[in-house]
């Protein structure tokens, strides 16, 4: 068995992309696991594809393990991470990075513009839910 996994694409225009993620554990976790694939984002009206992608807020709801959203690259740049201990239950929280432009992917060598997850310290049952707001860059 593996965890339940789902990704879906809310809204995906000129400028920001929304995605919400969402797992519920059976306890093997997600390792380095593509998420927001760049290449699979809606073309500006141009016609240039999405090279990249800034987190500019995110909603979530995390019970029991934390997350790390990592920016690819040939080594993986953690961008953020969400959620506390198991010993603290669930945790939910909003943060907004907007007024100074996002975390921007500062990935190096190999960098693709993808965001990667992997999950920290989860046991069976444990979840989240995550909706990602991306800046889009061309």
């Amino acid at each position: 068995m593996a965890d339940a996994v789902t990704s879906q694409t809310l809204v995906d225009g000129e400028k920001t992309a929304v995605i919400k993620l969402t797992n519920i554990s059976d306890g093997t976790g997600e390792s380095s696991v593509l998420k927001v694939d760049v290449e699979n984002l809606t073309k500006n009206s141009a016609g240039d594809s999405c090279a990249r992608v800034a987190i500019s807020q995110v909603w979530y709801d995390i019970g029991g393990l934390r997350v790390a959203l990592e920016f690819n690259a040939s080594s993986n740049v953690v961008g953020l991470v969400l959620g506390g201990s198991a010993a603290a239950g669930t945790t939910m929280g909003y943060m907004d990075f907007r007024s100074f432009g996002g975390i921007k992917n500062n990935a190096g060598s190999g960098i693709t513009g993808d965001i990667d997850l992997t999950t920290h310290g989860h046991t069976a049952h444990d979840h989240y839910t995550i909706v990602l707001e991306l800046s889009k860059t061309f």
